[in-house]
């Protein structure tokens, strides 16, 4: 698949050869539904707990006598029933993450290459390279562009200037290669991919 190549002042820079097998699938939302998960459940914090009946600082002497007051048996005051007592099955500490293969991991990362490609979200440029770090001056560029909510990838590393005047926009986020993930993808308008990162991804899922 050929693509054309633009400079970040919107001029051409040639064309540049796609590799079918990343950039040409047909999108399945079930691939791509399975990566989001496990990308969202992994980030998950898990540190929500409760005291339960063991933690509470209550005595574990009985309260009243087993018989004779009328009113329910109870053995101490920690029990979940009485304000201040124990939480029943309350949540605990954890990881909600859940294994995915790194094989299928690389699949939805190929289908939402391609999915971006089939809605015409994707643009190569040359490079992501800037004379200075002046946020103003990227803004003005990406706004002549007509970029909405775009996800910029490079290569092995992002440009220290780029990085820099990028850094305080809102609605650009800057990624190396290796970060490249379904999510950002799919939640980007604009995914603008450079060339080294074109060639860093496709020797990354050949």
């Amino acid at each position: 698949m050929k693509t054309d190549v633009i400079k970040l002042d919107a001029g051409k820079a040639g064309s540049i050869d796609l590799n079918d097998a990343i950039f040409g699938l047909e999108p399945r939302a079930d691939i791509l539904h399975r990566v989001v998960r496990y990308q969202l459940a992994k980030r998950q914090a898990g540190t929500h707990a409760v005291k339960t009946r063991s933690d509470s600082t209550y005595s574990t002497k009985k309260i009243y006598r087993q018989k004779g007051t009328g009113g329910a048996r109870h053995g101490a005051r920690s029990a979940p029933i009485f304000r201040g007592g124990g939480v029943y099955k309350g949540p605990v500490s954890r990881s909600h993450a859940h294994d995915l293969t790194k094989k299928f991991r690389a699949l939805g990362l190929k289908h939402a290459l391609s999915a971006k490609v089939g809605a015409g979200e994707l643009v190569i440029i040359e490079n992501a390279e800037v004379e200075n770090g002046k946020t103003s001056a990227l803004a003005n560029t990406i706004k002549a562009l007509g970029w909405t909510k775009v996800l910029l990838i490079d290569g092995a590393e992002v440009n220290a200037n780029f990085a820099l005047a990028a850094r305080n926009l809102d609605g650009v986020d800057v990624l190396p290669s290796m970060g490249a993930n379904v999510y950002d993808i799919l939640k980007s308008n604009t995914l603008v991919l450079t060339k080294s990162a074109v060639e860093a991804l496709e020797a990354r899922l050949s």
